[in-house]
């Protein structure tokens, strides 16, 4: 298969609240295809340096409930390259109630503080979804704080 490549956004700030876990951005394949995870952008417009860090985890997610448009506002994933039939993808942002069920692959802290983490994962390396299933970005924050959110993809 040809690789297609897409990427999806926030589009604008998604507010956490203290102390609460929340789903940010997500993606998810359609049903005869999954999504090969290539690279993520989280950024805070925190201003306080002595805030706490965020947890920020990249979760596996199966969509079992709440999948993108659910409980979420959904988003369009834009194309970037390769050739770009329908696919069945969707996704969203900002997960009143979490998807279900979501797995941490990947997890770190980075401050509120006007942080910033622009991740590519190194070719043969990057996380794979099984078919009709994705991946979210999850951030629980100590004190309340703005969050932006890419993730850039490939149909695989």
């Amino acid at each position: 298969m040809a690789k297609s490549g897409y990427a999806v956004s926030t589009g604008g700030v998604v507010s956490l609240s203290a102390a609460s876990a929340k789903h940010i951005l997500g993606v998810k394949a359609g049903t005869g295809s999954g999504i090969d995870l290539k690279k993520i952008r989280v950024a805070f417009d925190g201003v306080t340096a002595s805030d706490e860090p965020v947890l920020v985890e990249v979760c596996a997610c199966s969509f079992a409930s709440n999948g993108p448009g659910t409980n979420s506002t959904s988003v369009t994933p834009v194309p970037v390259y390769g050739r770009l039939a329908a696919t069945g993808i969707t996704a969203a942002k900002d997960w009143s109630s979490a998807p279900t069920v979501a797995v941490t692959i990947e997890e770190f802290l980075l401050t509120p503080n006007g942080g910033l983490v622009m991740y590519d994962w190194p070719l043969g390396d990057t996380p794979d979804s099984p078919l009709g299933e994705g991946f979210t970005i999850r951030c629980t924050a100590p004190e309340s704080v703005n969050v932006r959110a890419t993730m850039i993809f490939e149909r695989c």
